[in-house]
């Protein structure tokens, strides 16, 4: 592996919202940002790194966090980082839920069962996976070193479980909102479907001075 064909590529997980202010499921929900996320967001924002490009999900809270993170970039959007379509849960909680059987039968298995008008989990991961393979490309063609992508919990989770340097299961990923992690490895390894060499917390946990 040549030094001049790592690159490292950020994902971040969108801003507090008010949908995940109620705990209420939120996957194609354009939800937006809550004011104590825009806070979280504003105290983030100093220790954000520099990308030479950045793209977000098109969902809405996507986009806002990145404007917040990267004042005056242009920012692409790209509907297959959006998170998992949950169907008839989407807008709604637990609470809400709990007593309906097709829910029940989902918790039971969400990595298996449908979701009535919402997305399988298979479903959900091929198009997180193809548009992964599509950025791996022009990352290629453009020869970028330094990119970020700001998503969603759940995408942020199964890029992790697919390319991250440890195998940890979906839900052992702990993935907080405004921060993420930083992916760095060999460009062409990953373009063949494997693991990066090294993963960090982005931003940086460690106190800065000043």
């Amino acid at each position: 592996m040549f030094m001049d064909d790592l690159v490292v590529i950020g994902l971040y997980r969108h801003g507090v919202t008010t949908d995940n202010e109620k705990k209420a499921f939120s996957g194609w929900t354009n939800s937006l940002l809550s004011e104590t996320g825009k806070k979280e967001l504003e105290h983030l924002r100093n220790g954000i790194p520099f990308y030479e490009k950045v793209i977000a999900s098109d969902l809405q809270r996507c986009v806002d966090t990145a404007a917040f993170f990267w004042r005056d970039t242009s920012i692409d959007t790209w509907p297959e980082f959006r998170e998992m379509n949950f169907g008839f849960l989407e807008g709604k909680t637990h609470k809400e839920l709990e007593h309906v059987e097709e829910y029940k039968t989902w918790l039971q298995d969400p990595f298996s069962s449908p979701l009535p008008g919402g997305e399988t989990y298979e479903q959900f991961g091929r198009r997180v996976m193809e548009g992964w393979n599509r950025w791996l490309e022009l990352l290629a063609q453009l020869n970028l070193k330094r990119t970020a992508i700001i998503t969603h919990g759940g995408v942020i989770r199964h890029l992790l479980t697919a390319v991250a340097p440890e195998k940890k299961g979906f839900w052992e990923w702990k993935v907080e909102n405004g921060r993420g992690y930083e992916l760095t490895g060999s460009l062409s390894a990953l373009r063949r479907g494997e693991r990066c060499i090294s993963l960090q917390a982005v931003p940086s946990t460690e106190k800065s001075n000043g």
